[in-house]
């Protein structure tokens, strides 16, 4: 294994600068967003980069001729696409004549999933590595002049490398779908509650009959696919939040270069396509991410978004579903809540004191809302979080 005395870590603007083989060694296992593809995507459609508020630096350790480790970060000109809301504390900056802007994040643009954010190849000093690189992210916060540093949907594990460095721990929460070793969607249902499992299947009876839905992946998606898809994602977020994040052509390259990871739930209705939801797999995981449609029909959405990716993990194995962020309404349908855990750092003394005091009263109400909808599991076992 490589000692502290043996790596460097140094700042790459673009994912492209980084051999994907080279890549490959740090890749998450059961996580397909900081894959060397969806990052590429991301830059290559102008997603991120100048103009869209996220600015990549990727902070790469090499020793011994390996690359042995990777932290991907953004330079934020604003709190757009983040899912972990902080738009209080940039108007409290404001308000006081000082600058938010710009800060530093860890993060996977546009995506609340949990996941990795200090990428660590197998068998390198994970102590050693991971300190070099949280070294020079504070570095760089300095050299760039940043009110803050971020890091968004930390897995649990990863917590304590950056408690262990002051940072302050938010609590946040989503509803995650655990697979209990179903052999289908029969098995899944028999497991809810009667009332629960009698909800789901009237909502699957009560679609349309002229719709045709079709859950492809691998061979069977085309370029016309991302095409169709982009309609429908804008669709949505035309409704949602008025201008969309990612471009057509993000949508074109991972369909092209990720088709073994992409799920694409497609409903058609008289021959035209008129609903769609995509999400990414990996490993273990499933990931819902975008969804849109050009009509309105009763539990589409729900058919789509959890239905058939849930038939989709049981069919290929998978063990965990997370459909995205918020929304209540997954409870019911076998979501379970769960803590999600973000890391900031915050450089103004008195802003620091100020926002981790709101940060431990703000766990207070997460906990109590947790509490609540643990208290009304759909499981007959009363199993109650993820």
């Amino acid at each position: 294994m490589q000692g502290a005395e043996a790596v460097r870590v140094r700042p790459l603007a673009s994912i492209e600068q980084v051999e994907p083989s080279a890549w490959r060694a740090l890749e998450p296992p059961d996580f397909p967003f900081f894959d060397h593809e969806f990052l590429r995507a991301l830059e290559r459609s102008g997603s991120v980069g100048k103009g869209s508020g996220w600015s990549p630096v990727y902070l790469v350790c090499t020793g011994g001729g390996q690359l042995l480790g990777a932290l991907p970060l953004y330079v934020k000109t604003d709190s757009f696409g983040e899912y972990i809301f902080d738009w209080d504390w940039a108007h409290a900056y404001h308000q006081h004549g000082l600058s938010y802007y710009p800060k530093l994040v860890a993060a996977v643009p546009f995506t609340p999933a949990t996941g990795p954010k200090l990428l660590v190849r197998p068998g390198a000093d994970r102590a050693a590595v991971a300190d070099a690189l949280l070294g020079e992210a504070r570095r760089l916060g300095e050299e760039v002049g940043v009110s803050s540093s971020h890091a968004l949907f930390l897995p649990e594990g990863e917590v304590p490398e950056f408690t262990g460095r002051g940072f302050a721990l938010r609590h946040s929460m989503q509803f995650h779908w655990r697979n209990r070793g179903y052999g289908s969607f029969e098995d899944y249902l028999s497991a809810l509650k009667g009332k629960r499992r009698g909800q789901i299947r009237r909502e699957r009876r009560q679609l349309d009959g002229d719709l045709a839905i079709e859950s492809l992946t691998g061979e069977a998606l085309y370029p016309g696919h991302a095409a169709v898809m982009y309609e429908f994602y804008i669709s949505t977020s035309e409704k949602k939040w008025g201008s969309p994040y990612l471009t057509r052509a993000f949508f074109e390259e991972v369909f092209r270069t990720m088709r073994d990871r992409i799920l694409f739930v497609v409903a058609h209705a008289g021959g035209r396509p008129v609903a769609g939801a995509l999400s990414f797999f990996k490993g273990d995981s499933l990931y819902g991410r975008y969804w849109g449609a050009k009509v309105e029909r009763r539990n589409l959405h729900f058919e789509l978004c959890y239905y058939r990716p849930v038939e989709f993990a049981i069919e290929r194995r998978l063990g965990l579903f997370e459909a995205g962020a918020q929304g209540e309404h997954k409870l019911a349908r076998g979501f379970l809540p769960t803590l999600t855990y973000s890391a900031h750092e915050i450089r103004h003394p008195l802003f620091r004191r100020a926002i981790e005091q709101y940060i431990e009263e703000e766990k207070e109400i997460v906990a109590e809302n947790l509490a609540f909808y643990s208290r009304h599991s759909p499981y007959k076992d009363g199993k109650s979080v993820a």
